[in-house]
């Protein structure tokens, strides 16, 4: 069991360390504590790399959506308790609901949850683990906005590309649409880009960032996939999921939060480095708890 889970965690930790090694020697060549700039690889990653894996793995023929209903509606369960649970922690803690709960709702789905779901799961999982990050994307880009602000416009969220993609994918599933499997097999090759390049990227923002509010990042480090876990476990009773369907719920809950929570502090300046930390540490909290969620679903 150890060196299977090993086997499955060793790949995406490894691809981040690179990304951390890459980014510190560069700091250290070049005399700057600012790193290697990821900015146009991150665009291009979210502008066609996401969106053509997405728009591949929903327009597979094997891909039935009905068939993902009651996980649509538990991750997005997921997201909602966690974010009230949250909401009353930070006012236990005097802390700034705006700060602590994003965090805490929205988690790591596309940088750890897509590669480390078709690692422990195979490649026949990717579909459902899109699923699960389009629920996750889908609402940090609604109600994450409005939460940071109110005033904030959510018509436009069509216009993002990773949107548009599961939406045209939907579209064609839907109308029983085939792609021409040459173009599908193009589009799959410029998503095969995506996955380890989001790990990469996430090495490498780990290697500039700093931890400077420890209390803060330490606390949600270890709330957040224990809050996740818990509640999966049980609304996968509620909702009678088993087999793969009931274990990828669970490892969903038990996932870090999204580095785009970090994204968002910064552009409303809502005390970003509080938000960094809880970013950072626990996305190395999951060394020890993406483990223990693997163990518990591989039984």
């Amino acid at each position: 069991m150890l060196l299977r889970i090993l086997a499955i965690v060793f790949p995406i930790f490894a691809i981040i360390a690179a990304g951390w090694a890459y980014a510190r020697y560069r700091q250290k060549r070049e005399g700057s504590e600012g790193g290697i700039d990821m900015g146009f690889a991150n665009q291009l990653n979210m502008e066609i790399f996401v969106p053509a894996l997405i728009f591949a793995a929903l327009t597979t023929k094997s891909f039935d959506l009905a068939a993902y209903d009651r996980l649509a509606l538990g991750a997005l369960a997921i997201l909602l308790g966690s974010g009230l649970i949250a909401w009353g922690l930070a006012r236990m803690l005097g802390e700034q609901p705006k700060t602590f709960v994003p965090p805490m709702m929205f988690v790591n789905a596309g940088n750890m949850g897509l590669p480390l779901m078709v690692l422990a799961f195979g490649e026949a999982a990717l579909p459902a683990a899109v699923v699960l990050f389009f629920v996750q994307n889908t609402l940090h880009y609604t109600l994450g906005t409005w939460l940071l602000d109110h005033r904030a416009r959510l018509t436009n969220l069509w216009r993002v590309p990773v949107t548009f993609a599961a939406l045209a994918a939907i579209v064609f599933n839907l109308a029983g649409i085939v792609v021409w499997p040459p173009l599908h097999l193009s589009i799959k090759l410029l998503g095969d880009v995506a996955v380890p390049l989001l790990l990469f990227s996430l090495g490498v923002r780990l290697a500039v960032s700093n931890f400077s509010d420890l209390r803060i990042g330490l606390i949600g480090t270890v709330v957040r996939p224990l809050m996740g876990m818990a509640l999966a476990w049980g609304l996968a009773l509620v909702l009678g999921l088993e087999g793969s369907d009931a274990a990828m719920l669970l490892v969903f809950g038990a996932l870090p939060p999204a580095v785009l929570n970090f994204v968002f502090a910064e552009r409303y300046h809502q005390e970003p480095v509080k938000v960094a930390s809880m970013v950072m540490l626990g996305n190395l909290g999951a060394l020890l708890f993406i483990p223990i969620a693997l163990a518990l679903t591989l039984q």
